[in-house]
């Protein structure tokens, strides 16, 4: 059974940095792309950083330059290092498991397994 759960989430100021974490579980972590995705209330889930079993890594644009994926075979955790957060980051943020080892894109349809969520909230 796939488990992937948060941590991490918080409350920052602008400019601020918040470290997320996934710890996943129930199936062969290396195996398999791994994905960090978004949502605010009312919106579509957006596709935030996404890391494949080789290493490759995509970001959404509005996150580039800030963001930082990273994956550990070793430990089975997928990480978000979020830098300079602005107001228009709140959302609660997910960890997803992609279908195979290779995402071609951060849509949400390559992904198959989702974590419960850790809320992000950036004030002004």
């Amino acid at each position: 059974q796939v488990q992937l759960v948060e941590s991490g989430g918080g409350s920052v100021q602008a400019g601020g940095s918040l470290r997320l974490s996934c710890a996943a579980s129930g199936y062969r972590y290396s195996s398999y792309c791994m994905g960090w995705f978004r949502q605010t209330p009312g919106k579509e889930r957006e596709g935030v950083a996404s890391v494949d079993t080789d290493g490759r890594i995509r970001y959404a644009d509005s996150v580039k330059g800030r963001f930082t994926i990273s994956r550990d075979n070793a430990e089975n955790t997928l990480t978000l290092l979020m830098n300079s957060l602005e107001p228009e980051d709140t959302a609660k943020y997910y960890c997803a498991r992609g279908r195979d080892f290779h995402c071609p894109t951060l849509d949400t349809s390559y992904y198959s397994s989702w974590g419960q969520g850790t809320q992000v909230t950036v004030s002004s």
